[in-house]
C-alpha cells in the first residue's frame, strides 16, 4: 500500500486547530452561561423575596431555553431552603409569565418530566448515597450533632430533600447546587450551609470561576454585602461596600405653603423611582419638620460620582426638577462627610 505524506503545514494547521477548540471548550467551562446565569438570578430573588424583578429573570430564563420544567422544579426545591412561602409566591409569579407569554403566542418548551426512580434503597438511604456523592465524605445514621439531637430534621433532610427533591432528574446535581448556592448567598445569617454547598457545588463541577460570577450576579441582583460573602469563601478580593468618592448630601429646602401637598406628592414619586430603578442610589430619604412641614429635607446617597450623574439624567429626576422649580422658594445643597466610617458599613449592613 503506498504511503501517505501529508505536507507538515496541514499537520501544523490540524495541531493548532485542535488546540484551540480544547482551549475554547475548557473556557467555556470556567464561565456560567446564560441558562446558568438565569438559575442564578432567579433561585437568588426567590430566597429574598423580590417578585417584581423575579418576574423579569423568569421571562429571560425562558428566553434562555430553561423549560417551564426546569424553573418550576427550580422554584419547588428553593422552598427546602427559604421556607414554602416564598417558594410559592414564586411559582405563582412563574404561572402568570407563563400564562402572560402564552396569551402573547410565545410558545416555550415544556421540557423533559422526571424519570423512575432506579434504586431499591428506601429514601433515607437513597439521600444518605446521594450526599456522599455531593459531599464525597461518608455520611453516618445519624448525622453527627444536629442528627442525633433532632432526629426528625436529620430524616427530613435526607429522605425529602436529598431523597425526593434531588432524585429528580429534571434538574442534574450541578444545577441543584447553582440553585442551592444562589439562594444561600442572598439570605442573611446562613454562612455555615452556604461554605457547605459551595464544596459541594465544587464536587459537581462548579469552578472557583464560575463561583466568582455567581458572586458579581449576587452584587447586582441582591446587593455588594451578600455577594462579599461568596467572595470570602473562595477567597477572591471583596468589593468596598462604600466607594472612596461615595457622596452623601443634605438637601434643604424651602416650599412654597400652597404647593407644599402637590410638591410632596410628586418627591415621593421621584425617590421611590430612583432607588428602585437606579443601582448606584443607595438612599433618596425625603423629610419634613414636624412644627415647620414646608421645610423639608432630603439625605440623599449615592454609591459614587458616576452614579450622581446618571441619576441628574433620568427621567423621573428631571420631572421632578422642571415640575418643582416654581414650588421652591429657596434650595441648599449641602455635601457631608461621614466621622466614623467603620460604623457607617455596619449601619448599611442592617439596612440590607
Amino acid at each position: 500500500m503506498e504511503k501517505i505524506n501529508f505536507p507538515k503545514w496541514v499537520l501544523l494547521f490540524v495541531l493548532l486547530l485542535s488546540i484551540n477548540t480544547m482551549n475554547a471548550q475548557n473556557k467555556e467551562n470556567l464561565v456560567l452561561n446564560a441558562q446558568q446565569e438565569s438559575i442564578v438570578k432567579i433561585s437568588a430573588l426567590t430566597a429574598v423575596g423580590n417578585l417584581e424583578d423575579l418576574k423579569i429573570q423568569l421571562n429571560k430564563g425562558l428566553d434562555a431555553g430553561l423549560s417551564i420544567n426546569e424553573i418550576n422544579e427550580t422554584l419547588v426545591q428553593l422552598y427546602a431552603y427559604c421556607g414554602f412561602p416564598r417558594s410559592l409566591n414564586a411559582i405563582n409569579a412563574f404561572m402568570t409569565v407563563v400564562e402572560d407569554r402564552k396569551s402573547k403566542g410565545i410558545k416555550d418548551l415544556k421540557g423533559k418530566e422526571a424519570g423512575p426512580i432506579k434504586s431499591n434503597l428506601d429514601r433515607y438511604e437513597r439521600g444518605r448515597k446521594t450526599l456522599e456523592e455531593l459531599t464525597k465524605v461518608p455520611q453516618t445514621k445519624p448525622a453527627p450533632g444536629f442528627g442525633e439531637f433532632a432526629p426528625r430534621a436529620d430524616a427530613f433532610l435526607k429522605e425529602h430533600l436529598f431523597a425526593d427533591i434531588f432524585d429528580n432528574d429534571v434538574l442534574n446535581f450541578q444545577q441543584r447546587e447553582l440553585v442551592t448556592i444562589a439562594a444561600l448567598s442572598a439570605m442573611q445569617g446562613v454562612e455555615s450551609q452556604l461554605k457547605s454547598h459551595v464544596g459541594m457545588g465544587k464536587n459537581t463541577g462548579i469552578t472557583d470561576e464560575q463561583l466568582k460570577e455567581v458572586a458579581d450576579l449576587i452584587e447586582k441582583n441582591i446587593d455588594r454585602t451578600q455577594a462579599n460573602i461568596l467572595r470570602n469563601m473562595i477567597a477572591v478580593p471583596t468589593v468596598p461596600v462604600i466607594e472612596r468618592d461615595m457622596i452623601v448630601r443634605m438637601s434643604e429646602i424651602d416650599i412654597l405653603p400652597e404647593y407644599l401637598d402637590e410638591y410632596k406628592k410628586i418627591l415621593k414619586e421621584e425617590a421611590s423611582a430612583s432607588v428602585h430603578v437606579e443601582p448606584g442610589v443607595i438612599a433618596i430619604f425625603p423629610m419634613y419638620q414636624i412644627k415647620n412641614p414646608t421645610q423639608v429635607r432630603i439625605i440623599e446617597i449615592y454609591a459614587n460620582n458616576a452614579a450622581y450623574q446618571a441619576h441628574l439624567k433620568t427621567p423621573h429626576f428631571l420631572f421632578y426638577k422642571t415640575e418643582t422649580l416654581k414650588m421652591v422658594k429657596d434650595l441648599k445643597l449641602v455635601d457631608m462627610d461621614n466621622i466614623d466610617h467603620e460604623t457607617m458599613i455596619e449601619i448599611f449592613k442592617k439596612l440590607k
